[in-house]
Formats: C-alpha cells, sequence, structure tokens
C-alpha cells in the first residue's frame, strides 16, 4: 500500500469586513506586494468567504482562517479563532 501524504492546511490571518451571511464571514487579508516595473510597495487585500458555525465574530475582529474542504461554491475557509492582541 501506499502511504498518503497529508497536505498542511494554508493558515492566514486577517480582518472581518462583512457579517450580512448566515454562518458565512468576509474576511479580508492584506498583503505587502511590490510594483514590478516602480519598485514601489503597494498594499493588495484579497476577501475570503469563511465558515463562521457560531456566528460569534462581528466586524472589524482580527481572525485566524484556515482552508478546509468547499462548504459552497465560494467558501472554502473556516474561521479557526480571533486574534488576541
Amino acid at each position: 500500500m501506499e502511504e498518503k501524504t497529508i497536505k498542511k492546511a494554508r493558515t492566514l490571518t486577517g480582518t472581518v469586513v462583512s457579517t450580512a451571511m448566515e454562518k458565512t464571514v468576509v474576511v479580508r487579508i492584506d498583503r505587502t506586494r511590490m510594483h514590478k516595473l516602480y519598485k514601489k510597495r503597494m498594499t493588495v487585500s484579497t476577501r475570503y468567504q469563511a465558515h463562521d458555525e457560531k456566528g460569534e465574530y462581528v466586524v472589524g475582529d482580527a481572525v485566524t482562517v484556515q482552508e478546509c474542504r468547499p462548504y459552497s461554491k465560494n467558501k472554502k475557509w473556516r474561521v479557526i479563532a480571533k486574534v488576541t492582541q
């Protein structure tokens, strides 16, 4: 038998920007990128829909999200924990 390798799921930290849907939050992940031509640093943000079973997170919370199985067409992340600051 072949041994299966388990891929470690990606984990990202971002800010909750929307809680309008049931059991779903939208998390914005900010990254700093360098412009190829002008070499200027710029902030690029990506929005991910994440599963929030209990609905305990509110807009403005810093959270950690982890990649998981697809919950729906756009929702492939789940909220792991709130980041304490």
